[in-house]
């Protein structure tokens, strides 16, 4: 079991270095948010796969507070775009 949560937090690793090369360009400000959306879903599964990890339940908590604070940030964002017209 080591092995694949070591390759799947390598995966997310990866893929969080991406979404922030995506954050860091020029683009409007839909695609930061979807860039900044999509690291923070990186970093809720990198929380659960090392929970999944030490065994422990731990972590459970911070997963569900982050993913909750998460999805009240995108949807205030999003409004925020709807109204502004962008």
């Amino acid at each position: 079991m080591t092995v694949v949560t070591t390759v799947a937090l390598g995966i997310l690793a990866i893929a969080g270095g991406l979404c922030l090369v995506r954050l860091v360009r020029k683009g409007s400000v839909a695609d930061r948010i979807v860039a900044l959306d999509t690291l923070l879903v990186i970093v809720v599964s990198g929380i659960a796969v090392f929970s999944v990890r030490r065994g422990d339940g731990v972590y459970l908590d911070v997963l569900v507070v982050t993913a909750l604070l998460g999805f009240v940030g995108t949807a205030t964002v999003a409004r925020f775009i709807d109204r502004r017209g962008a």
